[in-house]
């Protein structure tokens, strides 16, 4: 899935011999109150992975790598330097991944940024459907031949991918049957999923930054990033909840005569009330969208003051030509529609979908802007614009 907002997955790649070793790995615990340990294994928004350290090697676990998923990944990551030094069962984890890791093939586009601002976006070599990225530094590695195009993600070109020789694939799914991958496998190239799509709190999509800090051997510095992210966007929401106006909002927009909405549970929701806004449909359940028909939004939503994220649309004119229900409602009328439709990359790939995961702040900042005029005046919004 690109550019949808089930966001696509990175897919990792590993080495080939270590599939042999087979006994006991000895354990040699790291001290609980390690430095090491404090710097990136702490996991504190997240709910879909965890790292812990076995012995001298950290281990990532995948717990939620698609929604409703019955069973966790588990990782090791282990530096080539003491690789030959340690043995196990060859069950032990679904996947082993050696560092220094040199190659990558990644599968969605909302990891991009995170390989961007560790400073590793060389590792990569390889991703389904290019022209979806946005990154400008990505679009002149690709522009150069050094990220070659693989395809569809659920279709990998398999013959090109195993030409590129990753050391890891980042595999995105929405459930555990992808032949592509297993065909990836028993070629000894090991898929590593993430599923940092699958939350449901703004900070715990970007925390899955320290996913790729473990691996890349970045742990500090994701876990600094991370950290003022997280700053940035819990002062942004504490400057909103101060306000004692909450204007009500709605979302979403028609598709073949069914409108879909952000239910509320969901990210979309958790922005909107963090950022002060009274989401009218804020008492629904499901971290998924709702399926509903034009009369029961026009009941409920005629009178909301703002229209966040009218799905596709980018101008009131191409919104009325599609329905002319939508001239019904308030917001409309008013001209408080906000999309971030109109904010594209390069190839007309749309950057919230890519980096909007790992920058909840400025998402967050984008609609206290709109929503509470009076608090962040000077501020210029990053991806949600009012529509043309």
């Amino acid at each position: 899935m690109k550019q949808t907002f089930t966001i696509l997955l990175f897919a990792l790649a590993i080495v080939l011999f270590f599939n042999a070793c087979k006994s006991d790995v000895k354990k040699e615990q790291l001290p609980t109150n390690s430095k090491s340990q404090q710097s990136f294994l702490k996991v504190a928004y997240a709910d879909g992975f965890s790292i812990d350290i076995n012995g001298n090697y950290p281990i990532i676990k995948v717990n939620k790598p698609w929604p409703g998923a019955e069973q966790a990944f588990t990782y090791a990551v282990i530096p080539d330097s003491i690789l030959p030094t340690i043995t196990f069962p060859a069950d032990a984890y679904d996947a082993v991944i050696t560092t220094p890791i040199k190659k990558l093939v990644v599968t969605s586009t909302t990891h991009i940024p995170a390989l961007e601002s560790l400073g590793e976006l060389d590792k990569l070599v390889g991703f389904p459907d290019t022209k979806y990225i946005s990154s400008m530094p990505a679009r002149e590695r690709i522009k150069k031949g050094l990220i070659k195009e693989l395809g569809q993600n659920e279709k990998l070109n398999t013959e090109m991918t195993i030409a590129l020789q990753p050391d890891v694939i980042i595999g995105f799914s929405i459930d555990n049957q992808n032949s592509t991958y297993s065909t990836l496998e028993q070629a000894n190239i090991p898929v590593v999923y993430n599923g940092d799509w699958a939350e449901t709190h703004p900070l715990g999509k970007a925390e899955w930054i320290k996913f790729f800090g473990v691996l890349l051997g970045k742990e500090k510095q994701a876990d600094s990033i991370f950290t003022q992210i997280a700053k940035d966007y819990n002062a942004t929401k504490k400057l909103a909840q101060n306000k004692t106006n909450n204007p009500t909002v709605i979302s979403g927009a028609l598709y073949k005569d069914v409108w879909y909405m952000p239910t509320g549970e969901s990210w979309a929701a958790k922005f909107i009330a963090d950022a002060g806004g009274n989401y009218l449909y804020k008492d629904t359940k499901g971290n998924g969208s709702l399926a509903l028909s034009v009369e029961a939004v026009l009941q409920k939503g005629t009178q909301a003051d703002y229209w966040i994220g009218p799905a596709q649309f980018t101008a009131y004119q191409e919104m009325n030509a599609a329905n002319p229900h939508y001239q019904q409602f308030k917001a409309f009328t008013d001209k408080k529609v906000y999309t971030f439709s109109n904010t594209k990359g390069l190839t007309g790939g749309l950057l919230y979908y890519e980096l909007a995961p790992q920058r909840p702040d400025l998402v967050l900042k984008d609609l206290v802007h709109w929503l509470h005029p009076d608090l962040l005046p000077n501020y210029s919004p990053y991806f949600f614009t009012p529509l043309q």
